[in-house]
């Protein structure tokens, strides 16, 4: 039986991310698709820079502002390419380049960067505006045929998410609407992998660079992969790398039976 491996990454700038070690992970792990988030690179600054990612077809979703959030999808040259799309059809999320749609023979793909509500909460109304638009189109997607759903959704939905849930009870990325949203999104047909098969299992994604907060795994699973529950069987391992290196984030990883 073959496999089909995919890995999500929050890379906090691709450049950056080039500088530490971003290429060595790709030879290495060799994934049929990667999907990254806040890449951070207009679309001008990406044709002058030469980035080595053999034998990948690269799909780009920048923002509007130079540096700022963006996603990418990495397809492996080896697969048939899928069909692309960028954004939501909601400018007021489209110019910061959040969400791409890849079509696949048996599957859709949806790679999303999240808003982050911001420390005083000010954001939090348009991210939540953000949730509604995006479990809309994925449900719409689950209409023709099944959904892969991964990217940093900037929540950790239940305590043990997250290494200091009582002291952020309410903070960004753990505030109640944002874990509400969270659980109506599962309730909605969808699976969070990594939770599906490891219920009790404590790994964190992303940590603030403040405080030594990785050094002490202070952290937060933010980052996801989440699949129809038509695809539930196919499932075989998802994985979080928390020792690589290179980013605030690290990848997490999910390989489906194909």
């Amino acid at each position: 039986m073959s496999t089909l491996s995919l890995v999500s990454w929050n890379v906090n700038g691709i450049r950056a991310a080039v500088k530490h070690g971003f290429v060595d992970f790709l030879k290495k792990e060799k994934p049929d698709v990667l999907c990254l988030q806040e890449v951070k690179i207009s679309a001008s600054a990406r044709d002058r820079a030469v980035f080595d990612f053999q034998n990948y077809t690269e799909h780009w979703n920048s923002a509007q502002k130079p540096g700022y959030a963006g996603t990418a999808i990495l397809v492996s040259e080896k697969l048939a390419q899928p069909i692309v799309t960028n954004g939501l059809g909601k400018p007021e999320y489209d110019t910061e380049g959040r969400v791409q749609t890849a079509e696949f023979e048996k599957f859709f793909l949806v790679n999303a960067y999240f808003p982050n509500t911001r420390h005083d909460l000010s954001r939090l109304d348009f991210k939540l505006r953000f949730d509604d638009a995006i479990l809309s189109h994925l449900k719409n997607l689950t209409k023709t045929k099944p959904v892969v759903f991964t990217g940093d959704l900037n929540v950790a939905h239940e305590e043990i998410d997250l290494a200091n849930p009582k002291e952020n009870d309410g903070n960004p990325g753990f505030h109640p609407e944002e874990r509400k949203w969270m659980t109506k999104f599962l309730k909605a047909g969808f699976i969070d992998t990594y939770r599906f098969l490891y219920p009790k299992k404590i790994q964190y994604s992303w940590w603030s660079y403040r405080f030594g907060a990785r050094r002490r795994n202070v952290g937060w699973r933010i980052d996801y992969f989440c699949v129809s529950d038509k695809l539930k069987k196919q499932l075989k391992q998802a994985e979080i790398l928390d020792k690589v290196m290179g980013s605030d984030h690290c990848p997490v990883t999910i390989t489906l039976s194909s």
